[in-house]
């Protein structure tokens, strides 16, 4: 087996950060950046402004990327999935966030809710934020 390539769209806007619930595993229940695998043939900044627009319903365009992650996940010892995953920094366009696809729940999360750990949170999640908003 070979690592997934994901892309991942960390949007922010008015002080919060879109994120949505997962509704399936792995991370069943945690929240992170709307996002999934990149299509043959698709950029990551295209995978990610598609994955977000399916997702949640919000239009973005798709800046710089903001950092990797490489996400393997273990089960009494064995790998059970293995992701990199690339945060693309997207600007907001429009639309307001509404759950879709393999999304639970989507919403604007205040950045202090997810730099605090308020909520479960998917790998990497305060980390991105924290390098969008130092970048600022």
């Amino acid at each position: 087996m070979t690592p997934i390539l994901g892309a991942i769209a960390v949007v922010i806007r008015d002080g919060h950060v879109l994120l949505v619930e997962r509704g399936q595993d792995p991370d069943k229940g945690a929240w992170g950046y709307p996002g999934g695998k990149v299509e043959w043939g698709e950029t990551v900044a295209q995978a990610a402004v598609r994955e977000l627009r399916e997702e949640t319903g919000i239009l973005a365009t798709a800046g710089a990327i903001v950092d990797t992650l490489d996400v393997v996940k273990h089960d009494g010892g064995v790998v059970t999935h293995h992701y990199f995953l690339a945060g693309v920094l997207c600007t907001y366009v429009s639309g307001d966030p509404v759950a879709a696809d393999d999304a639970a729940d989507a919403r604007w999360v205040p950045y202090h809710a997810v730099l605090q750990g308020e909520l479960r949170m998917s790998h990497g999640v305060d980390r991105l934020l924290k390098q969008v908003l130092e970048a600022q």
